[in-house]
């Protein structure tokens, strides 16, 4: 793909995502354009003052909730990240219906848009939390998992593709437990909901490129999970705040102790790689692809965030936590 002929939509483009998938964008693929497509404008104006003005961007304020300026942001585009999302897990639980709205009807924008406007490719970020799901952001984003997987039927042969790629926690993100922890060291005490708690992890950066290279090898309708490893919560807090007492204040309504990348049922229509798992979707449309780097993966297994075979020391975490 010669990204520098593609014009290029990123939703939620003031986000951590957004703004790391634009600094990447800008300094290794120059594409012709790139909209940040976002719903605030103070966050687009920060985004601009401090460096990101590049000649081939463009700032358009719109909501995903909104059909028809979506329609108006992917005039003349060729591909669309979908990044835009209510994530925090609390704030969606205690307001279920904007979490729908956002992340499910505005993932139903998108695929309308992109369609009646002939985006070549749309590629939408998903998250551990849509696997075997317990909270409500988990929920619409199994939901919008499955919404942009079946677009693919929507579009039919030679239209637009659809697929999502799925990982777990991002290092430093807003909402991620990273920044909590170096807020809470300066008290001397830190909170922890449940100390046998695991998580994936991976920088922002890993995320990005993986987005991007899925988006160059994608065929629609395809979920691409990264191989990333895990770290158990206590090594966390070791590692952030050695010195501090910890305070277990037990799980928060919608959590999880681990965290499932590909579930079982998945397994049966997933393939391994060295680097990550392909879950191909279960539908007469789609075309059997032939990969000969993968292999089957394993009927029964499952990538869990307990049960991974790469745990980070704390080193690894401590260099991880600095890269990010």
């Amino acid at each position: 793909m010669n990204w520098s002929d593609q014009i290029v939509l990123v939703t939620g483009g003031t986000g951590s995502f957004g703004k790391k998938f634009t600094e990447i964008m800008l300094q290794d693929y120059h594409p012709k354009k790139l909209i940040i497509y976002s719903r605030d404008e103070l966050k687009q104006h920060e985004m601009r003052v401090s460096g990101y003005n590049h000649e081939s961007l463009r700032y358009f304020i719109g909501d995903v909730r909104d059909k028809e300026r979506l329609y108006r942001a992917m005039h003349n585009v060729d591909i669309v990240v979908h990044a835009a999302a209510l994530k925090q897990v609390p704030a969606c639980e205690y307001n279920p219906l904007e979490a729908v709205k956002t992340n499910i009807e505005g993932a139903a924008n998108i695929i309308d848009s992109a369609i009646d406007a002939r985006v070549d490719k749309v590629m939408a970020l998903s998250t551990d939390k849509a696997v075997n799901p317990v909270n409500l952001y988990g929920a619409t984003k199994l939901v919008a998992e499955k919404l942009f997987v079946q677009a693919n039927a929507y579009a039919g042969e030679g239209g637009t593709q659809f697929s999502c790629v799925r990982y777990g926690n991002v290092v430093g993100s807003r909402g991620s437990v990273v920044p909590l922890f170096k807020k809470q060291q300066q008290s001397g005490q830190i909170t922890i909901t449940d100390e046998r708690m695991t998580r994936f992890w991976l920088t922002l950066e890993q995320g990005v490129r993986f987005v991007i290279s899925n988006i160059e090898r994608m065929n629609g309708g395809e979920v691409f999970v990264p191989k990333i490893p895990s770290t158990k919560i206590t090594d966390l807090a070791d590692v952030i705040a050695p010195e501090c007492k910890r305070e277990s204040i037990g799980i928060r309504p919608g959590e999880k102790l681990h965290e499932i990348l590909v579930s079982r049922d998945e397994a049966r229509q997933a393939l391994e790689f060295d680097d990550m798992y392909l879950i191909q979707p279960a539908h007469p449309w789609w075309k059997q692809e032939t990969y000969p780097n993968a292999k089957p993966m394993a009927e029964g297994e499952k990538f869990s965030s307990d049960k991974n075979d790469w745990w980070l020391t704390p080193e690894e975490i401590a260099q991880l936590i600095e890269d990010a």
